[in-house]
C-alpha cells in the first residue's frame, strides 16, 4: 500500500506545480484567539452555518477547517483570506469562484475526529477523505448496504482483529472517489470497486478507473485516509499545518 509517510513540517516556500498533488494535515485543536481569528477570515454565509452547529466543538471544528483551508488558498493564490469566494456544484463540491490565471486550483478537503486533510492540485479533479478507525461503527449491516459484494466478501475474509481498519480503508477509498467525481451520491456506491485489505496495494475499479489514481494516506495512528486524483503522472506531497496550541 503505497501510504504518505513523509509529512514534512517545514512549509516555507511550498509552491503547487502542475504534476503535483499537495495533501496537508490539519489538526483543529487550537487557542481561543486563533479560532477567534480564524472565524473573522469567513463569508458571512460561512459564519452563520457555524453558528448553527448545536455543540460548541462542532463549531470550533468547523471555523478551523474553513478557516485553514482560507489560509492555504491564499497561500498559494498570492491573496488575503477572506478575498476567497467559493460556489458549489449540483451535489455541493466547492470550487472557487473567481479562478486564477492558468490552470485551474483545484481541492477537497475533509475532516475527521479533530483532524482534517486538504488537497490541492492545479487542473486536476481530486477527492480526498479522513476516518478515525471506529471499530463500533464497521459493522456488517453498514458493510451489506453500501459496500459491494466483493468487498462484503473480502471484508470478511479479514481476520476479525483488521476488520474495522478494512472497513475503513474501503469507505474513505470509496468517499475520495466519489468525491473527485463530484456527483455525490448519485453514484451508487455499490457500482464500483475498491481494495480494502490492510498493507496491500489499493486499487480502484470502475467505468472510469483508467481516469484516476487512488493512493491511501496514513495521517495519524487510529486514522485512515484515501486521496483519489486525476490522471497517472503526479507527484504527491504531504505537509503538516502547524495550529497554534489550544490554550
Amino acid at each position: 500500500m503505497s501510504e504518505a509517510a513523509d509529512w514534512k513540517s517545514d512549509a516555507t516556500g511550498v509552491v503547487l506545480r502542475e504534476g503535483e498533488v499537495h495533501v496537508w494535515r490539519v489538526p483543529l485543536e487550537c487557542s481561543e484567539a486563533e479560532s477567534l481569528r480564524l472565524r473573522g477570515t469567513l463569508s458571512m454565509e460561512e459564519t452563520v452555518r457555524a453558528d448553527r452547529f448545536y455543540f460548541q466543538r462542532d463549531r470550533d471544528a468547523f471555523i478551523v477547517t474553513r478557516g485553514t483551508l482560507r489560509q492555504l488558498l491564499s497561500t498559494y493564490l498570492g491573496c488575503a483570506p477572506a478575498a476567497i469566494a467559493f460556489d458549489y456544484g449540483a451535489y455541493g463540491k466547492p470550487s472557487l469562484r473567481r479562478p486564477s490565471p492558468g490552470a485551474p486550483l483545484d481541492f477537497n478537503v475533509s475532516h475527521s475526529h479533530g483532524l482534517a486533510l486538504m488537497a490541492f492540485s492545479l487542473g486536476r479533479e481530486l477527492g480526498v477523505d479522513v476516518e478515525s478507525i471506529r471499530p463500533a461503527v464497521a459493522s456488517e449491516e453498514i458493510a451489506d448496504r453500501f459496500f459491494s459484494p466483493h468487498e462484503v466478501a473480502e471484508l470478511q475474509s479479514l481476520p476479525p482483529a483488521m476488520r474495522a481498519e478494512g472497513f475503513f480503508l474501503c469507505w474513505t477509498r470509496k468517499e475520495a472517489y466519489v468525491k473527485a467525481v463530484g456527483d455525490g451520491l448519485q453514484i451508487p456506491l455499490k457500482n464500483f470497486r475498491v481494495s480494502l485489505t490492510p498493507s496491500e496495494p489499493e486499487c480502484l475499479e470502475s467505468v472510469d478507473s483508467e481516469r484516476w489514481t487512488l493512493r491511501s494516506l496514513r495521517p495519524a495512528p487510529g486514522f485512515v485516509g484515501a486521496l483519489v486524483a486525476e490522471g497517472k503522472d503526479w507527484n504527491l506531497r504531504c505537509w503538516d499545518w502547524i495550529q497554534e496550541s489550544k490554550g
